[in-house]
């Protein structure tokens, strides 16, 4: 492959991801909270459909047939605060994380507990100047911006948080 083709493809995708970044944009508030608390359980095809939906009615409904919708709206309206809030408490279920912040970093199932079904998920952060602290993406546009790293780990008994341990730095 040479270089024009190599710069033509680069050019594309990022012309692509622009575009799906201005539908995100265009969602209402409502819908953005949904969306991203819903994002983890959907495939990437599954995210374009449901951003390519022209009304809210359609991207409504779009997520009543995958399924997710009540992923979210079962949740109490206090707990669907905590959720886009991101602040992650012990009692938590782990469809709450995976809401609140997405897939782990890393995750590993606990042998020897006490419950049959134990895991340990560990989270990367990162902090900016302002204060606001962001679950890590590797390749994300902020990355640059953070002053400082830290690693959340949390042990899930039998799905619900048990244990938040912070650590300075990444932890794996």
């Amino acid at each position: 492959m040479n270089i024009r083709t190599l710069a033509l493809l680069l050019a594309a995708a990022l012309l692509a991801t622009g575009c799906w970044e201005r539908k995100v944009k265009r969602l209402t508030s409502a819908e953005f909270d949904h969306y991203y608390a819903l994002k983890p359980f959907m495939e990437e095809d599954q995210r374009k459909v449901y951003l390519k939906k022209k009304t809210e009615e359609e991207r409504n409904a779009y997520l009543q047939d995958l399924g997710l919708w009540e992923r979210f709206y079962s949740l109490s309206p206090a707990e669907r605060e905590q959720v886009l809030t991101g602040k992650v408490e012990l009692g938590w279920t782990k469809q709450m994380v995976l809401m609140a912040w997405g897939p782990p970093w890393d995750n590993a199932k606990l042998i020897g507990s006490n419950t049959y079904n134990a895991w340990r998920y560990v989270y990367r952060f990162e902090e900016h100047s302002d204060g606001t602290a962001m679950v890590y993406v590797p390749g994300s546009k902020t990355a640059y911006k953070a002053i400082h790293y830290y690693s959340v780990e949390l042990i899930l008994n039998d799905d619900r948080v048990v244990e938040v341990n912070r650590y300075d730095g990444w932890k794996d």
